[in-house]
C-alpha cells in the first residue's frame, strides 16, 4: 500500500505544486509508482501532468463519501504509465466555501475524512500518493491532511513566507488529535532558494530554529527558470537535460529522504 504524503501551506505561491511534481519526477525516475491528487481547485498539477478536463474529479470523491470512489476517477498522466492523476475540478473551490455547512449538505461521514474514504484501497499498488493541497487551511487541506500518513510543508526563505508555518503547523496537530492519530510532519522544504542572498540565508537559519535542524529538509530547491520552462512545457523536471541538473539531483535527493521515511 502506498504511503500517502500531503504537501501544504496556506500562502499561495510557495511552489507546493513544484514540490509535488517534482517528487512525482523523481519518482518516475527511480521506477516507483505514484498517484497525485490535486486538491487545489486550480488544478495546476493535474494540468501539467496533461490532464486538462474529466469526467470525475476529486471534487465528486469528496461529494460521494463513498469507500474506494477515487478508483473510478484516477486518469493515467501523460508523463508515462507510472504516474497517475486524480484530478481536480473548480468545484472544489464550493466544497470549500461551504464548510460551515457542509457536514448537513453532504449528510454522511465527518468532512474532514471523505478523501480519506474516497481513497480506502485505491493506493494499493503505488510506492507513494502525493496530495497536492490548496493555498489555504480550510476543508480541503483537512481533507488532505486526514487521508495522509506524513506532511510535508513548503515554505519561501522570505520573512512572509515564515509566517505561515506556525498555523499550517496547528493545523497538522489539529487534525492528528481529532480525525487521524497516524499522521506525522515529515518535515519542512525550502523552495525557490536564491543563488545569493543574505536574507535568504537568515530567513533559512530562523526556519531552523523554529521547527529544528532535524525537521528542515535539504538540500533547498533552487531558484532556477528550468523549473518554470519545465511546467509549462507540461514536461517532468527529469525531461529538461542538462539545464535542469541541478534541480535535478536537489529532487533525487528531497525524494531519496522521503522513500526512506515512507517506504514499505
Amino acid at each position: 500500500m502506498g504511503q500517502v504524503v500531503a504537501v501544504a501551506n496556506q500562502k499561495g505561491g510557495v511552489g507546493k505544486t513544484t514540490v509535488v511534481l517534482g517528487l512525482a519526477s523523481a519518482a518516475m525516475e527511480r521506477g516507483h509508482k505514484v498517484l497525485v491528487i490535486d486538491m487545489d481547485p486550480q488544478g495546476a498539477s493535474g494540468w501539467v501532468l496533461g490532464v486538462d478536463q474529466a469526467e470525475r474529479t476529486v471534487a465528486e470523491v469528496i461529494s460521494s463519501g463513498r469507500p474506494g470512489a477515487a478508483k473510478a476517477a484516477i486518469r493515467h498522466s501523460e508523463w508515462g504509465h507510472l504516474v497517475d492523476v486524480l484530478p481536480s475540478s473548480p468545484d472544489l473551490q464550493e466544497l470549500e466555501v461551504l464548510r460551515g455547512g457542509l457536514d448537513g449538505i453532504l449528510r454522511g461521514t465527518r468532512t474532514e475524512t471523505r478523501l480519506r474514504r474516497g481513497i480506502e484501497g485505491v493506493t494499493d499498488g503505488y510506492g507513494v500518493v502525493l496530495i497536492d493541497c490548496p493555498p489555504s487551511l480550510g476543508a480541503l487541506t483537512a481533507n488532505g491532511l486526514a487521508a495522509a500518513s506524513q506532511a510535508l510543508v513548503v515554505v519561501e526563505p522570505t520573512a512572509l513566507g515564515l509566517r505561515g508555518v506556525g498555523p499550517v503547523s496547528d493545523l497538522i496537530e489539529r487534525t492528528w488529535e481529532r480525525h487521524n492519530p497516524q499522521l506525522d510532519l515529515a518535515g519542512v522544504i525550502l523552495n525557490r532558494m536564491p543563488a545569493r542572498s543574505v536574507d535568504a540565508v537568515l530567513r533559512s537559519e530562523e526556519l531552523a530554529r523554529t521547527v529544528g535542524d532535524s525537521a528542515l529538509w535539504g538540500p533547498a530547491i533552487p531558484h532556477r527558470v528550468i523549473v518554470a520552462e519545465a511546467a509549462a512545457q507540461r514536461r517532468p523536471i527529469h525531461a529538461t537535460g542538462a539545464r535542469g541538473r541541478a534541480v535535478v539531483e536537489v529532487f533525487d535527493a528531497l525524494y531519496d529522504r522521503l522513500w526512506k521515511l515512507i517506504k514499505p
